[in-house]
């Protein structure tokens, strides 16, 4: 039985940075949040792969305890060639090949529409939308997007938000959706919309947290080694969604604290490419920085 269920992108990325460069490598925002998700809870995941999909990613996932009852397979997988420069915030696309995800449409298995946590990972609107209508009463929606969908499917996109509890972007997205420069008159926007809280990503500078009446903000963690940034925010909605899975509690201050897990998890992810350093993380691993990230807030 899944605790999490997760719409999003498998991938086949090709990454360059200054500190290397890797081919085909497992990515997409469902793999790396459900990735993140498994060191809480029991993700599921509804997306497609190509018959190009190498057997030991499925296997890989599989390890993780992530189910891939809603994962179909046709034509090619969607891939994905970009790269970084030194300013790791900002990824900058090669090329994009949509291939079987061009015609993606989300069905969610019967065994999964009574899910009680659902991520609506970086994906078409229209298909996150979709995917939420199968689903019978989810207890948290959690929905993430990017700058493609705010300029070519800008109205789908404010349709899908309002049906979320918890909205995540990073703060350039912040502005562009809401044309304001403030990130506070963003999220006060995102807010009257529907979700009850807002998380605004800020890379390396850590994340706020907006609700109602109050604002959080988590620190960024101070990384020494960063080789690839890749999947850092969908790792970071997969360790939220899946905290808050594990505890079943969705009071305020339980939220920052799944906050800072999920940046703990996507410090983590930058310290390698792909996968690498989420497949040989460990509880420990995350505690022990989770700690970190309370002794630098402490004053």
């Amino acid at each position: 039985m899944s605790d999490v269920l997760i719409i999003g992108t498998i991938a086949l990325d090709t990454i360059e940075t200054p500190f290397g460069k890797v081919g085909r490598a497992l990515g997409g925002s469902a793999t790396y949040a459900a990735f993140a998700a498994s060191f809480f809870s029991r993700p599921a995941v509804v997306s497609i792969i190509g018959n190009d999909f190498p057997e030991e990613y499925i296997g890989l996932m599989k390890k993780r305890g992530i189910s891939l009852d809603g994962v179909k397979a046709a034509g090619r997988t969607f891939h994905w060639d970009g790269f970084y420069e030194y300013d790791m915030n900002e990824a900058k696309t090669r090329k994009t090949e949509l291939n079987s995800l061009e015609g993606f449409k989300a069905k969610v298995p019967q065994k999964y529409r009574n899910a009680g946590y659902v991520f609506l990972a970086n994906i078409d609107p229209e298909q996150q939308i979709a995917a939420l209508k199968q689903i019978s009463k989810p207890e948290l929606v959690v929905l993430d997007t990017m700058n493609f969908w705010i300029n070519h499917k800008r109205k789908q996109l404010v349709a899908a938000i309002k049906n979320a509890d918890v909205l995540l972007l990073n703060d350039g997205e912040a502005r562009q959706l809401f044309s304001t420069i403030s990130l506070v008159k963003a999220a006060n926007s995102a807010i009257s919309l529907g979700p009850k809280a807002v998380i605004i990503k800020k890379g390396e500078h850590g994340a706020l947290l907006f609700t109602k009446n109050k604002h959080f903000n988590a620190p960024g963690y101070p990384l020494e080694n960063i080789k690839d940034p890749t999947g850092c925010g969908d790792s970071f909605g997969g360790a939220f969604i899946g905290y808050l899975a594990k505890t079943k509690d969705l009071s305020e201050p339980n939220i920052r604290k799944a906050v800072i897990y999920g940046s703990v998890v996507a410090s983590h992810n930058a310290e390698d490419f792909s996968l690498n350093r989420l497949k040989s993380l460990t509880i420990s691993d995350i505690e022990k920085r989770y700690k970190e990230f309370q002794d630098i807030r402490e004053f």
